[in-house]
C-alpha cells in the first residue's frame, strides 16, 4: 500500500517508526552503536519504554532496520552513478566513478557507513537478507571486470572465486546477473578484491584514521583501484 492508501493508524505507525529511526540515526552520528539507546529514544518521542518495543521490538531490530536502509541507499548511490555513465565506457572509468560514488556517500554520512562496514556491534546478528543488500551494493563493479586478463598476482583469488560460484549457485546465480556465463569467477574476483579496497581505503577515512596524514583520501583511493585495474588488465 502507498503512503496515501495507509489508514491513520498505519500512517501513525509508519511516522512514528520513521521518527525513532532519525533520533537512532543522530545518536549513532554523535556516539556510534554504543549511544544507540531505546530509552533515550523512548523519552524523546514521548512513549513508554513497553510502547516503544511495539514498533521494534529490540536495539537489535531496530539496528537491522538502520542497516538495511543504509546498504539500500549506498545500493542506489552506486546504481545512480553506473547509469549515469556513457554507454561504452572503459572498465577502469567505470571502477573509478563507482568507488567515487561509494566515497561520496560515505564522506556525507560515515555513521550510516561505519554501522554496515565498520567494527561489528557486539552480540548483534545481522539477517541473511543484509547479504543480499551488500551484493546490490557490489553488483554493479561486476561488469568491469569481466573481459579483464588476471595477472598471476590475483590467478589464485580468480580460481577460488571460480570454485565458489561452481559450488554455490545462489553466488553463481548472483554473477550471471552481471557478467557472461563463463565470466562468473575472474568477476567475483575483482568483486571482492574491489569491496577489500572501498573498505580499507574509505572505512579508514570515515573513522578519522587519515586525519593528519599528508594525503587526501579521494587521491589514495583513486590510486587503489588504478593498481586493481592493472591486475586485471583493465582499459
Amino acid at each position: 500500500m502507498t503512503g496515501s492508501q495507509l489508514t491513520p493508524r498505519a500512517r501513525y505507525r509508519e511516522q512514528t517508526r520513521a521518527e525513532i529511526k532519525e533520533i537512532a540515526l543522530r545518536q549513532l552520528a554523535e556516539g556510534g552503536t554504543a549511544a544507540v539507546a531505546l530509552t533515550r529514544i523512548a523519552k524523546e518521542v514521548g512513549l513508554s519504554g513497553p510502547a516503544l518495543y511495539r514498533y521494534f521490538d529490540s536495539r537489535d531490530a531496530l539496528l537491522t532496520d538502520l542497516i538495511r536502509d543504509a546498504y539500500a541507499d549506498l545500493a542506489a548511490a552506486v546504481g545512480e552513478a553506473a547509469g549515469a555513465l556513457p554507454p561504452g565506457t572503459a572498465p577502469r572509468a567505470r571502477l573509478q566513478a563507482l568507488a567515487a560514488a561509494c566515497r561520496d556517500w560515505a564522506a556525507a554520512q560515515p555513521h550510516r557507513y561505519l554501522l554496515i562496514e565498520g567494527t561489528p556491534v557486539p552480540g548483534y546478528s545481522a539477517p541473511p537478507d543484509t547479504l543480499e543488500s551488500a551484493r546490490a551494493v557490489l553488483g554493479p563493479f561486476l561488469p568491469a571486470f569481466a573481459q579483464g586478463a588476471p595477472t598471476a598476482a590475483v590467478r589464485p583469488v580468480v580460481e577460488q572465486m571460480t570454485a565458489w560460484a561452481a559450488g554455490d549457485e545462489t553466488v553463481a546465480r548472483w554473477a550471471r546477473a552481471h557478467v557472461p556465463a563463463g565470466a562468473e569467477g575472474t568477476a567475483l574476483a575483482g568483486g571482492v578484491l574491489a569491496w577489500t579496497h572501498l573498505h580499507g581505503a574509505i572505512g579508514l577515512e570515515a573513522a578519522g584514521q587519515f586525519t593528519g596524514m599528508g594525503h587526501d583520501g579521494g587521491t589514495l583511493l583513486t590510486a587503489q583501484f588504478d593498481v586493481l585495474a592493472d591486475t586485471f588488465g583493465l582499459d
